[in-house]
């Protein structure tokens, strides 16, 4: 598959969106073999992560893979050897017995090749240069020029990959560098050497992707808003970022949700989600949680991003598919609690986690997926579902699977406004604390209004005919109640509102409810 960018959206060569829903592989730590091949055999991974929802597998290497003989030339059985891993060894010849005299970069080839054959599209990502763990801003691989990151062996190393899989089709990306970070990081050295680096990609390989990440473990593209990126080629030119919830250090458990999120948001905005107006894709490379659900940090935080991701419908790659390592800073078998699979890699690590992905998989909106006219779905962050009604004689409205979403009327500008069925013409009404709200005609009272009354712009609220302003919650069989409204705007930080946020996420594809409402337009049209 050949992609190419048309304005902020990637697209495929009919000019149809292609949103990218990845998954990160590594396979750049010491053994420099994609994780997890002694736990599966490879085919049952790649249909694995099919089966999950993913299309497609940012898949890492270190620089020395292409650029040094003696790590290039090792076979698998000789990494392993010299690592005195040899039970993960004996694991990889029951599970991948095929592989285990390839040499490390003819391995590489075929876990890429594997993939392809399971329709999962990969980006090639430079993570490091030596192999090992990522990252630390004094590792010697951070920034150009420093101890193991010099620049001319950096450029060989994409060029020599980019030529590598110069005709594998399910290629579709290159990111040029992991994480640039470190002391001596500077915008005007990044400017020099990235736009040589895409271009000695794209002169390889024209067909693929060149994505850029930004400075400070790529937080920042800010400094692209005063200059941007200078190529002699159009269409091919992606920005990339990293967001966790340790990106913002304990903010999360610290401060009231929707003020972090508030204040995290508006950050993101100035360091690059600004590159969307722009005219620029911005692919989300790296975020994910502790899986476990113990790190309220993580809890937290997961809220706002999924939120975010709903409502700017961001290509994303979450981190990470591994359930353990081979070896990973001295331990052997570490279980990765950011492992979307267990730690035997058989099976989803958490669903409801899975679950949240798998909303934001499918695009909203974008070439080729305007089917319908425009609308808003109600999406649910902490739980990764959406409004629906039920098809009851008296419909309710419950949390059901966002592919069966309501459609909606929400005027988001305006300080109040009506939630009204495009379906039905019904709107949502409050009718009493902990009561379901129902669908009614009457949609002038003050209980038919809804305002979004916090700072995270996720928590509607109404008011009852006795004035007690409500907020939608989730009650009992996940039917849509109103409750009063959780620290919408105080400081509170042992308040966690997120059962309470709604995202109202604007969308184009087709849902039964919306395409009711199109034909019915259509019919009037018609008549006109």
């Amino acid at each position: 598959m050949r992609l190419h960018t048309d304005s902020r959206w990637i697209v495929d060569e009919s000019g149809n969106r292609v949103k990218l829903a990845c998954v990160n592989w590594p396979s750049h730590l010491q053994p420099v073999l994609a994780e997890g091949l002694n736990k599966r055999p490879l085919d049952g991974i790649a249909k694995e992560i099919v089966e999950m929802g993913f299309n497609c597998v940012r898949l890492t290497w270190p620089l020395y893979l292409a650029t040094n003989d003696s790590i290039s030339s090792l076979t698998v059985q000789q990494s392993f050897h010299n690592l005195g891993l040899n039970d993960s060894l004996a694991g990889i010849a029951l599970n991948n017995p095929s592989i285990t005299n390839l040499t490390l970069i003819q391995a590489y080839q075929w876990v890429v090749r594997k993939l392809g054959e399971n329709n999962v599209m990969v980006i090639l990502d430079n993570h490091l240069s030596v192999p090992g763990w990522c990252c630390s801003g004094s590792d010697g691989n951070g920034f150009f020029g420093d101890e193991y990151f010099d620049p001319e062996q950096w450029l060989e190393g994409l060029a020599k990959m980019a030529t590598l899989f110069n005709n594998t089709q399910n290629v579709v990306g290159m990111s040029l560098r992991n994480e640039l970070r470190g002391p001596g990081q500077n915008v005007t050295t990044w400017y020099k050497y990235m736009q040589e680096g895409a271009e000695r990609v794209h002169s390889a390989n024209p067909n693929v992707l060149t994505i850029l990440s930004g400075l400070s473990f790529d937080n920042d593209l800010g400094f692209l808003g005063n200059r941007p990126v200078s190529l002699t080629y159009n269409g091919k030119l992606v920005f990339e970022l990293h967001w966790y919830g340790f990106s913002d250090g304990s903010a999360w458990a610290s401060g009231n949700p929707n003020q972090v999120c508030r204040n995290v948001v508006n950050s993101l905005k100035g360091r690059a989600l600004f590159l969307l107006s722009h005219g620029w894709p911005l692919f989300v490379s790296e975020f994910g949680i502790d899986e476990t659900g113990s790190n309220e940090n993580d809890n937290r935080y997961s809220n706002c991003m999924f939120g975010l991701m709903a409502e700017l419908d961001l290509d994303w790659a979450v981190w990470g598919l591994q359930g353990s390592y081979y070896l990973r800073q001295g331990t052997v078998e570490l279980d990765e609690m950011f492992g979307v699979l267990s730690f035997d890699w058989s099976r989803a690590r958490n669903k409801t986690f899975l679950q949240r992905l798998q909303a934001i998989q499918p695009p909203f909106q974008g070439p080729g997926v305007s089917k319908v006219n425009p609308y808003d779905i109600m999406f649910h962050p902490l739980s990764g579902l959406c409004v629906i009604t039920t098809s009851e004689a008296q419909p309710q409205l419950v949390l059901g699977s966002c592919l069966d979403a309501e459609a909606w009327a929400y005027n988001k500008s305006q300080q109040t406004s009506t939630l009204t069925s495009i379906n039905t013409e019904l709107c949502v009404q409050a009718q009493g604390l902990g009561e379901p709200v129902t669908l009614s005609k009457v949609c002038s009272s003050s209980s038919a209004t809804w305002e979004i009354v916090s700072v995270s712009r996720m928590q509607l609220s109404s008011r009852l005919a006795d004035s007690t302003a409500v907020c939608l919650d989730v009650g009992a069989n996940a039917a849509i109640v109103t409750k009063p409204c959780e620290c919408p705007n105080d400081d509170d930080h042992t308040c966690d509102p997120a059962n309470q946020w709604f995202k109202m996420v604007n969308s184009t594809r087709s849902s039964k409810s919306a395409s009711v409402f199109n034909r019915r337009e259509e019919i009037l049209q018609e008549l006109m």
